[in-house]
């Protein structure tokens, strides 16, 4: 008896523990901005920057060249000039603050901000049919962003 109440803790345990390693990512409209801060990770999974990097210079994905100059990248072509350099850039911010300004930067900057919210589902005026209630990025793609942008110090 003893044996088969050992053999329930392990299934029950077993059980639990997977079923917490397959928690639904945040919400784009629960997303905790505090300060400009957001501090909790969007999906509470380990984050890959080598995988951020591919999404950071990807154009269909983060095209993060467009608009900012990275030296870690400077074999990649076209860098853009309408946001700052990069380089340094985890010097600068703290993970919750880069977090919050890649979900949703216009909940830190502000709506002037040219920079998209790439978590978010607030896109504008006339967004494409197709786009409506989707967002630029996944949660994951975020977070790995994230790990690579703390990659880059001066």
């Amino acid at each position: 008896m003893h044996s088969n109440c050992a053999r329930l803790f392990v299934i029950a345990s077993v059980a639990l523990a997977g079923s917490q390693a397959f928690a639904e990512p945040t919400a784009p409209e629960a997303v905790k901005f505090v300060d400009g801060v957001v501090a909790a990770s969007l999906t509470g999974e380990p984050s890959n920057a080598d995988e951020g990097a591919k999404v950071f210079k990807d154009r269909k994905l983060g095209n993060c060249l467009a608009c900012h100059a990275n030296k870690a990248m400077e074999n990649e072509l076209f860098h853009g000039e309408v946001g700052p350099p990069l380089d340094g850039v985890a010097d600068r911010w703290e993970e919750g603050q880069l977090r919050a300004i890649v979900a949703n930067s216009k909940a830190v900057f502000g709506g002037e901000t040219v920079m998209p919210g790439f978590y978010s589902l607030d896109v504008g005026k006339d967004p494409r049919k197709d786009l409506v209630g989707k967002t630029i990025l996944s949660a994951q793609q975020v977070e790995d962003v994230v790990a690579y942008l703390k990659t880059l110090k001066e």
